[in-house]
């Protein structure tokens, strides 16, 4: 039985006209008939532009945006169905990890704050030293100095707190890590440093985790399947190596011939 599994998903949002009385006029099918497995400890690479649905669907599958129709199922249970305080019981199991990580975290709180406050939603009982034993424990496993506990975001540079956002999605303890977009305003160095931590946690913590991306590279190197959405749909999908190499679908063509090659002189 896949771990996550995603049945004919449609997000569909109504467009509106009118000054007085507002008619739907058309509608924006963001997502449309989207179904896939993920097994536990899976990596799926989600690729695609701009504008193309994958950002949508991952907010479908948080429960942050419902969905028009269809289901997404976690561990055998409809998530779809269940009432937003049950969602917010249940969440704890699946976090997100934003392209802007400074975005993200709130300005006004310490790392220790924001660590801690994600630790007691897991753990509401747990304070004093044991508390600040599994922050330091946390920033270790992402990198991160206990030195800098203290400090607010904007001391820290890109990398650094996209570690403290990946720390905050791992604090209560979830199954399911869905990481939008989490390199693609790093520099390269800083790109291979992130994905190398996000293959130790997935090893060392047996996530399962959605990598979304519209760079097919970065995805060759972390995904393993890979799923080509392009206008709402999945329009192909496969073992990363065989999508790269043997890549059916035009769209997928297409994206594979942006990639920028450095050609050698002769």
């Amino acid at each position: 039985m896949a771990f996550l599994e995603l049945q004919d998903i449609q997000t569909h949002f109504p467009v509106r006209k009118g000054m007085v009385i507002r008619k739907v006029t058309d509608v924006v099918k963001a997502v449309d008939g989207v179904s896939l497995s993920i097994n536990q400890g899976e990596i799926l690479g989600l690729v695609g532009e701009s504008g193309c649905g994958k950002s949508t669907l991952s907010r479908t599958i948080m429960q942050l945006i419902p969905a028009t129709s269809g289901a997404v199922v976690l561990e055998d249970q409809n998530l779809s169905t269940l009432p937003q305080s049950e969602v917010r019981k249940r969440r704890l199991d699946f976090q997100m990890i934003f392209q802007d990580p400074y975005a993200s975290l709130n300005p006004r709180m310490t790392i220790y704050s924001t660590l801690a406050e994600a630790i007691n939603q897991r753990h509401p009982q747990l304070k004093g030293q044991g508390l600040n034993d599994k922050i330091v424990a946390l920033m270790e496993r992402c990198g991160l100095d206990q030195r800098f506990m203290k400090k607010y975001p904007h001391e820290f540079s890109g990398g650094q707190r996209q570690r403290i956002a990946i720390a905050r999605a791992l604090a209560p303890e979830p199954k399911l890590v869905i990481a939008d977009e989490p390199v693609s305003a790093l520099d390269v160095s800083i790109q291979s440093q992130i994905l190398n931590l996000l293959l130790e946690l997935r090893k060392d913590l047996g996530l399962t985790m959605i990598f979304i991306s519209h760079d097919l590279s970065v995805v060759r190197y972390i995904a393993d399947n890979i799923a080509v959405m392009y206008k709402g749909k999945i329009v192909e999908y496969g073992e990363a190596e065989q999508v790269f190499n043997h890549a059916e679908h035009a769209y997928t063509q297409k994206l594979l011939a942006a990639i920028p090659h450095i050609e050698q002189s002769a």
